[in-house]
């Protein structure tokens, strides 16, 4: 059940209340009250698949209790392989099957042998690829001794499959949110504000900006052949646009919703159209995902303490590894590729300057920053248009059509509503990026509560009278 789905909302106020409503002392008995409610909302999606979401719960909790009374040897790293390797096997199943078989069927072919495994005709249990990383992640941080395996299967369960974050992240890690099930905690004024404010600028940038954007984006794209390759750009511009409002939008929801309980997640996005690298941009941009593959990943494979050739091949399969977990299409593949490459280029030509850049974390604006924030934008457009078209051979026509057939500038099949909507909302969104980026302490005004509170009003107003109410699935919880 999405966020922005009506009868979420008619049952999100029930689950505060009684959540609210059961006594501090009885924390496990609020702890089983949202395990019970984060299975039932996931159920909603499909029953089944919450057998797919308990199979991995209980391999990644056996897989930990076990690994927690072994000594270091190959005998547990042979463990912790087989534990992982089961704990991703319904991913395996689920997601990439069809693309493996279907990859293989056609490189025998080229060579003239046939031979074809049946495909499999599943759905694909929603937000698998998130909660199997945030169990394996756990599974993985045990058995390199960075925490304790945890003992009551209870929390565990619920750190897997808390609703606000199950389909959609952020991907916690275990340090991080199971000791806040574990304490228990009263009502905090301050915290729940924060959290309404949150989930509305998350729905905000979902409903009014994303949605919007969304309807004119698959307008273009779903039939980019009838349209110039000016509107092609405008459309590739507005999905770099759409995808930011749409997931970080899912986020900003998570988050204000696990506040609203008490709970603290982890935040997703740090205004990364603003990066003046890609590599910044990946410090930005699905923080979580990208602390995941840092650590076991890219850490893993030997970080940047090697070669300096073996430190880019790294770089590429760390971002190789985030396309394939996006999807399985090659699409996703040439998409993380070209973020390994463009990072790989980085290093190449700006060496330490990157690394003391990045360490320092200015927030100033001059020329020179503008102008590589321009070009990173740029860059990273380019690579979203391998991400929205599912085809590589549409990737490359849409590409085609912006380079080698222009055309006269048109803003394409933009209806006045969605005109308005997009006209009003983009700089709204621009100046609180901008603000936030760069002015965060020079707008006085903005700091008197009368002030905040018309601008939430504003905002909730706006939201409704232009927002595309109940219109569909957020783009990352199909991955």
């Amino acid at each position: 059940m999405v966020f922005n789905c009506f009868n979420f909302w008619l049952v999100f106020p029930f689950i505060f209340m009684i959540y609210w409503a059961i006594p501090v002392k009885f924390n496990r008995a609020r702890n089983l009250f949202l395990l019970a409610v984060s299975i039932l909302l996931y159920m909603n999606w499909k029953p089944t698949f919450a057998i797919v979401l308990l199979g991995v719960t209980a391999i990644c909790y056996g897989g930990g209790q076990i690994l927690d009374n072994k000594e270091d040897g190959s005998r547990k790293r042979i463990l912790c392989w087989c534990f992982a390797i089961l704990g991703l096997l319904p991913l395996l199943v689920f997601k990439y099957y069809n693309f493996l078989n279907e990859s293989l069927t056609l490189a025998l072919e080229s060579v003239g042998m046939h031979f074809a495994l049946p495909g499999l005709n599943w759905a694909i249990p929603v937000g698998i690829s998130f909660f199997t990383f945030q169990a394996i992640g756990y599974l993985l941080d045990v058995y390199k001794k960075r925490i304790p395996a945890e003992k009551d299967f209870l929390d565990f369960a619920l750190f897997v499959s808390f609703f606000p974050q199950v389909t959609s992240g952020p991907i916690s890690t275990a340090k991080d949110l199971i000791p806040q099930f574990k304490i228990p905690h009263s009502f905090r004024y301050e915290q729940g504000c924060d959290g309404l404010k949150m989930l509305l600028w998350g729905m905000f940038l979902k409903l009014a900006l994303a949605d919007r954007i969304g309807l004119y984006v698959d307008t273009v794209y779903s039939n980019y052949i009838h349209y110039s390759g000016a509107v092609c750009f405008i459309a590739s511009i507005m999905y770099t646009i759409q995808i930011y409002c749409d997931f970080a939008g899912y986020s900003l929801m998570a988050i204000g919703i696990a506040k609203t309980l008490g709970f603290d997640l982890i935040n997703n996005f740090e205004r990364p159209y603003l990066a003046s690298s890609v590599t910044e941009f990946w410090k930005r941009w699905h923080i979580s995902l990208t602390r995941w593959l840092t650590t076991h990943v890219y850490i893993n494979l030997g970080g940047n303490r090697c070669s300096k050739l073996r430190w880019y091949v790294n770089i590429m399969i760390t971002f190789l590894v985030s396309g394939l977990w996006h999807g399985a299409n090659w699409t996703f593949i040439i998409w993380g590729a070209l973020h390994g490459f463009f990072q790989i280029i980085e290093k190449a030509l700006m060496g330490d300057r990157l690394k003391a850049e990045l360490k320092s974390g200015l927030h100033k604006f001059t020329l020179i920053r503008g102008m590589r924030i321009i070009l990173t934008f740029s860059l990273v457009s380019f690579a979203w248009i391998f991400f929205r078209i599912p085809t590589l051979d549409g990737a490359v026509n849409v590409i085609g059509r912006i380079f080698t057939d222009f055309g006269q500038f048109s803003m394409g099949p933009l209806d006045p509503i969605s005109m308005v909507a997009i006209g009003v909302g983009l700089p709204i969104l621009f100046a609180r990026e901008i603000r936030e980026e760069f002015l965060s302490n020079s707008i006085k005004v903005l700091d008197y509560k009368i002030v905040k509170w018309a601008l939430y009003i504003l905002v909730a107003c706006y939201t409704l009278a232009m927002g595309v109410l109940d219109a569909g699935q957020f783009i990352y919880v199909s991955f």
